[in-house]
């Protein structure tokens, strides 16, 4: 029924690529010389053993990947993958409680930058620079990553590359999956660096720079600093990386095309301008509220709401200000923006602009259907009708989503949290945001939440980021019963 050889011959792989990973940041830890590197070391030499151990004991398969085999792996690979992530964490003392240092690590690779951590700078520069590169790994996809490096799982590639994709669809820029994915990890890579080059430019140190450009492209938001961007009063820095949160929003397909220079393919895309044009609209009416409040502050005014505003609608979590001391109507705007996400295909979670923009046409659609209930009224999006099956696919999503979010709401106020912490913790977790509203604002974290509710939180992030259903399935009689 499964190809179970297949499956952990996967495993295997992953555990040994984030092994190499964790070697990455040893040079870091020796430059700097402030600890964690033995614990770096040791992690490390567990993942590449364990996964060559997993990998070598199942190397003899037929190599051939089924549908389900496709969301076992993926589900399977983030729980393996975090496993192993956070054992530099456990065993340098950074974070001791084991479900403490998965909560950062799943915080991590599903970019959510939720993080339990209270003195972030007192954390040794190889560890930080661990945490940091976690949310870049997962960012473009811990299973794409293995596609574009490994041509091994070229037969079967495109399961785990439809699996893991965000979006009700991904786009393949070439007929072979690992070359897409390559080319996506290239584009992404390109971000990486240049963003890196114009935040040392703009006055950051290269480690710092480093950092925050992987969990800027990555739209993770985990910082090296206490403030997070805060802490750089400089407003290059700022609008740097509200530029490069804005990119890492785009569908990664769309930037391919501005690269070739297909620039038609760009600005046609609805998707791409509903985003910006919610980006646009929510920085106007943010930004004349906050006039009224600080009528002499207008560069500051504009600059900070254009930071949070990209910075919650890309989900990636960074703060220059504490949006919920804006009071209670601006702190109501930016709550309901965790519910938009930005464009399907980019590294971004939430619900995804596209999802929004086709419920939104069905609704209109139907309308116009009672009016003539003869007629043929399609949905159409970016010229093209949409199937019923997808509207019945976006329809379920919102469905299981908002039940998820209320479900996740009644089991935080179980524990005792009032309304708004409840409600912000559970959407900045399914939503892969990171700062919510209440206890869990950008001033603060989620470190005095309970061991259980940090684990409840970090399923709801695993939930998101692989897009429900690829997880949910797995929870399914039909998934497991024979065919």
């Amino acid at each position: 029924m499964f190809n179970w050889k297949v499956i952990f011959n996967v495993f295997g792989l992953l555990l040994m690529l984030n092994g190499f990973f964790m070697t990455i940041g040893i040079p870091v830890g020796l430059y700097y010389g402030q600890g964690g590197l033995i614990p770096i070391l040791l992690s490390a030499a567990v993942s590449v053993n364990l996964g060559f151990l997993l990998w070598y004991i199942t190397k003899k398969n037929n190599k051939s990947l089924r549908t389900k085999d496709g969301y076992i792996i993926v589900t399977g690979g983030w729980l393996i993958m975090s496993l192993s992530g956070c054992l530099p964490y456990v065993l340098s003392g950074t974070i001791p409680e084991f479900t403490s240092a998965l909560f950062e690590t799943i915080s991590g690779y599903t970019t959510t930058g939720s993080t339990v951590l209270k003195d972030i700078e007192a954390v040794p520069a190889g560890i930080l620079f661990w945490r940091s590169l976690t949310q870049w790994i997962g960012g473009m996809g811990i299973i794409v990553l293995t596609v574009a490096i490994l041509p091994v799982l070229g037969v079967g590639g495109m399961q785990l590359f439809m699996a893991e994709s965000p979006g009700p669809s991904a786009s393949k820029l070439h007929p072979r999956i690992t070359e897409t994915a390559k080319r996506l990890w290239m584009i992404y890579v390109l971000l990486t660096i240049v963003e890196t080059m114009m935040l040392k430019l703009f006055g950051m140190s290269w480690f710092d720079a480093v950092n925050h450009s992987m969990t800027t492209v990555s739209t993770g938001g985990f910082s090296t600093k206490n403030l997070s961007i805060a802490a750089y009063d400089n407003p290059m820095i700022q609008y740097t990386i509200a530029l490069f949160m804005c990119f890492g929003g785009i569908n990664f397909t769309l930037i391919y095309y501005f690269l070739k220079g297909r620039l038609n393919k760009v600005y046609t895309n609805e998707e791409f301008r509903y985003y910006i044009g919610l980006i646009i609209l929510s920085v106007i009416v943010c930004t004349a509220v906050l006039q009224r409040m600080y009528p002499f502050l207008f560069e500051q005014n504009i600059r900070e709401v254009v930071f949070q505003v990209i910075s919650i609608i890309t989900t990636t979590g960074f703060a220059t200000a504490d949006y919920t001391a804006w009071g209670p109507f601006l702190t109501l705007v930016f709550f309901i923006l965790m519910f938009f996400g930005a464009s399907a295909g980019s590294t971004a979670g939430g619900v995804k602009i596209v999802r929004h923009v086709i419920i939104i046409k069905n609704g209109f659609s139907e309308l116009k259907r009672l009016i003539h209930p003869s007629a043929i009224v399609p949905v159409r999006y970016n010229g093209k009708a949409v199937g019923q099956q997808v509207t019945y696919n976006i329809l379920a999503f919102f469905f299981i989503y908002l039940s998820i979010f209320l479900t996740g709401c009644l089991i935080m106020t179980f524990y005792n949290y009032d309304l708004l912490t409840a409600a912000g913790a559970t959407i900045s977790s399914l939503g892969n945001i990171g700062p919510g509203i209440g206890q869990v604002g950008p001033a603060h974290n989620f470190s005095d939440f309970p061991e259980s509710a940090k684990m409840i939180l970090a399923f709801l992030m695993l939930l998101g980021r692989l897009e429900l259903f690829t997880v949910l399935l797995l929870f399914t009689r039909v998934f497991w019963r024979r065919v």
